[in-house]
């Protein structure tokens, strides 16, 4: 599954943007006629402070694995941003060209445009790798994300770290937005799209369609078979969760 890197998450890079310099629109998640607030601040500007004990348990174990370190979808460069300054070789990239541009303009080194689904890098490359904020279910479906997952394991060495994560539908329902059932255990998808109102010139941002698959830890375990990988570990924060994924375990 490739994505356009000119069209995907545009609205969500550019209020990333605009936030940055300090001009803030209204960012919407929406699924047909409902609506989420984006959350720009809290999801891409939040003081390291802030950030939760599992968020800083995931950095410094992908820390001390080694560098270099690899954050797909970096954002606004906030982890990149902090692998740096703890000293680790770190590149980060992103498909949405707003993200990237926001990343270097708040001083990520390393950052670049392209798409996860086909990584412009040496295979074996890096040590270390994180594709957070559930971007692993673009892979859209199981063999999907086993496809996205063998790619991760092409740009990283024999004895990498990856952490990923997800939400686990078991403990989902309608009331989540974009969900969408699957008669399969542990399986559940989730559909919306962006739109940003800039403020001050009327306009509106609207970007594509996501679909992301939602799956329980069993069922990502399920999805390393045939990988090079082994989910090792999870970290979970109610319907959340994070996975450790070794090579050479």
């Amino acid at each position: 599954m490739a994505i356009d890197p000119q069209r995907a998450s545009d609205p969500l890079g550019r209020a990333m943007y605009d936030y940055h310099r300090g001009v803030c629109g209204t960012l919407r998640y929406r699924d047909g006629p409902r609506t989420r607030d984006g959350n720009i601040e809290g999801f891409y500007f939040q003081p390291r402070s802030k950030w939760a004990d599992q968020t800083v348990e995931r950095l410094e174990r992908l820390a001390a694995q080694g560098d270099p370190v690899l954050d797909v979808g970096c954002g606004s460069g906030q982890h990149v941003r902090w692998f740096q300054d703890r000293g680790c070789v770190t590149t980060g990239i992103d498909v949405d060209r707003w993200a990237v541009a926001t990343a270097r303009a708040r001083d990520a080194d390393d950052v670049l445009v392209g798409d996860m689904f086909n990584l412009p890098f040496e295979n074996g490359h890096f040590r270390s790798l994180q594709c957070v904020g559930t971007q692993l279910g673009l892979g859209g479906s199981l063999e999907g994300i086993s496809a996205l997952l063998e790619e991760f394991a092409r740009v990283t060495d024999d004895r990498a770290l990856a952490a990923v994560d997800n939400y686990d539908p078991r403990g989902l329902d309608e009331s989540f937005l974009g969900y969408r059932s699957d008669p399969c255990d542990g399986v559940a998808h989730r559909c919306f799209h962006f739109e940003y109102l800039p403020t001050g010139d009327g306009s509106q941002l609207v970007g594509p369609t996501l679909h992301f698959l939602l799956c329980s830890p069993d069922r990502l375990r399920e999805a390393t078979i045939g990988t090079p990988w082994t989910l090792v570990e999870t970290l979970k924060r109610e319907v959340h969760y994070v996975a450790f994924l070794e090579k050479g375990a």
